[in-house]
Formats: C-alpha cells, structure tokens, sequence
C-alpha cells in the first residue's frame, strides 16, 4: 500500500509538474487520488483502443509501427506488461541515442504521457530505454528512504558526491546535485540492462510463460529477481562495469538498494563490501560477483528446466516443484 502511494504522489507530482522534493498538500493529493480511481474505474472493463497516429489507427501494442511514424517528432513510444502483469504505457522526448557493449540505448527526457509505475529502465524490441525523469523521482525517493538507516554502503555513496554534513543528508546540496547525479549514475541502469540483453541462460520468454501462469505469486518476485541478479552479475553487466571502472558511489548505491529477494540471492555482496571498506580492494567485489554469478546461473537453469513442463503437468507439480527444488533450499 506504501509503494502505491508513493506512485500515485509521484504521478499527481507529474501531472502539476512538481519537482521531487515538492510535496503537494495532503488533502489535494487525497482528493486527487479519489478522483482518479474513480475514473479508472469507468474504464477497468473497456478493451485498449487502437491509437491514432498522424490519421493512422495503430494498436497501442505495435511498438515497431508506432515508432516508425513518431521517429522525426523525436519522440519515443513505449507499451508492455509489467510487474503481475500490469499494462504500461509512455511516451517521451528522446534525447540521445548511444551504443554499450553492442547494445543500442535510447536516453529519454521529458515524458508527455506515463502509467503509474513509472520505470527507469527496460529493454523493448532489442532497445535498452533509459527515462530519466522517473531516474530523478527514484533516486530522490530512495535516498529519503534510506537516508536514516545504517547503512553504510549508502552513506558512502552520499559521501562521495559531498551530500552529508555531519553525517546528515543536505537536502539543499542534494536539490542542486540531483540532475548531476543523474547524469553520473544513469549508466548503473543501461548496464544492469546491457546484461539484461545479453544474459540468455534464464530468458524472457521462459520468465513471460512463470507470469502469466503465476502472476503477483511469490514465484513471479523470486524469478523476476533471479533474472536481475544475474542481469547485475553478468560479465558485461552492471557489477562488471562498476568493478572495470573502479565506480564507488555506484557500488555504494549497489549495496544499499540491495534488498529483499535480491539481497537473498546475493548475500556474498555484504561480506564482500566491507572488505572492500576495509580495503579497498575491488577483487573483493569481482568474488562475490563471480560467486553469486555461478550459483544464480543453476538456480536460474532449473527454474527453465521446471517450465519446460508447463505443457505436460499441472499448476500444482509445478509449484510443488519450484518449492522443493528452489524457495526451500533458499529458505523463503
């Protein structure tokens, strides 16, 4: 309930273009939001129109088609399913096409339309997509959130862009640092995407098929966040870029937004942290990457091997499966 709120905050915040730190009077946001649900309610039931696209009908879907006819107004759309399959729909400003490590990235700017859940990045028909107005809102957000835990991965991250005086998050610095940070750290995203791309051992397709039989289910979680693991401990991905170009903010953001089922996937990366606070050793790091890299990699192979049955056996052997096979030996 507390991440939707925040989503619906968010989303008041950009449709009266607000900036991250400002906070909308409590009762307009409630007002807001009660308007709102009740005219999504109208529409819950209805199917998805086609779009109208320079007097052309296109449904909302077609990616391919509809970005070939918005391709000279520099505009981006995107359409999907997100988390326990929700729809997701945007479109924004392109700012800035680049390739990494073979993979094309658009950076996106200014959003004129956007869904509630409001993603930083994905990877749609082959292109990884950096938007950079929801990078601005999670980190602020994340670091509020964060800010009076005891973390230390995440107070060195702060430390490294000069954000804590006496030991104390400074709103102000962190208002006029914000979009340099941005800048600084979008790369942390294109790479846990890059390895994304082109980690294949634990694909898409075989996470789709988990979804849409076990949407919003603790197997729908735990897969999405073997996926990311190993998307973050690829050899092209994120950690490896982090470790490459020696980037300690990032890893200090890393170990810090490291939580939940992702942190119970990963937990060489609490040892291997403070030995490199300890050290500064980054062969600490490229262990623990290695290590959890190997060890995501089977469990990732049999959650594939388990889906290849969805044909021939019920719902129920599989999830008896994935029980004895996965969540049990990780102790969910």
């Amino acid at each position: 309930m507390c991440t939707m709120v925040l989503k619906l905050r968010n989303l008041y915040k950009w449709e009266n273009n607000l900036e991250p730190w400002e906070e909308p009077e409590s009762a307009d946001l409630l007002d807001w939001i009660e308007d709102k649900e009740h005219y999504w309610a109208t529409m819950v039931d209805e199917p998805f129109r086609p779009l109208d696209v320079k007097q052309q009908d296109i449904p909302p879907f077609d990616l391919k088609e509809i970005n070939n006819s918005l391709e000279s107004e520099k505009l981006i759309y995107g359409a999907g399913y997100g988390r326990s399959m929700k729809s997701v729909f945007f479109l924004a400003e392109l700012l800035e096409q680049r390739m990494v490590e073979g993979c094309p990235v658009a950076v996106l700017g200014k959003e004129k339309a956007k869904e509630m859940a409001g993603n930083i990045a994905m990877v749609q028909d082959g292109l990884i997509i950096i938007r950079k107005e929801s990078l601005r809102f999670f980190l602020w957000d994340q670091i509020q959130e964060l800010r009076s835990s005891c973390r230390s991965s995440l107070r060195y991250a702060l430390h490294s862009y000069g954000l804590l005086t006496d030991e104390k998050l400074d709103q102000e610095r962190f208002k006029s640092k914000l979009d340099s940070i941005v800048e600084e750290e979008m790369n942390f995203y294109i790479y846990h995407e890059v390895g994304e791309m082109l980690q294949t051992s634990f694909d898409t397709e075989t996470l789709q098929k988990i979804i849409g039989r076990f949407p919003g289910s603790l197997i729908e979680f735990l897969c999405r966040s073997v996926k990311d693991i190993l998307a973050d401990c690829h050899p092209q991905g994120l950690l490896s870029y982090i470790i490459r170009e020696k980037r300690a903010s990032s890893l200090g953001f890393y170990a810090g937004f490291l939580d939940g089922l992702r942190k119970q996937l990963f937990p060489e990366m609490s040892d291997a942290w403070q030995l490199f606070l300890d050290s500064k050793e980054w062969s600490h790091i490229e262990q623990a990457r290695s290590a959890c890299w190997e060890k995501n990699l089977l469990i990732g192979t049999t959650i594939k091997n388990i889906c290849e049955q969805f044909d021939i056996v019920s719902d129920d052997q599989i999830l008896n499966q994935l029980k004895q096979e996965i969540t049990v030996p990780l102790g969910l």
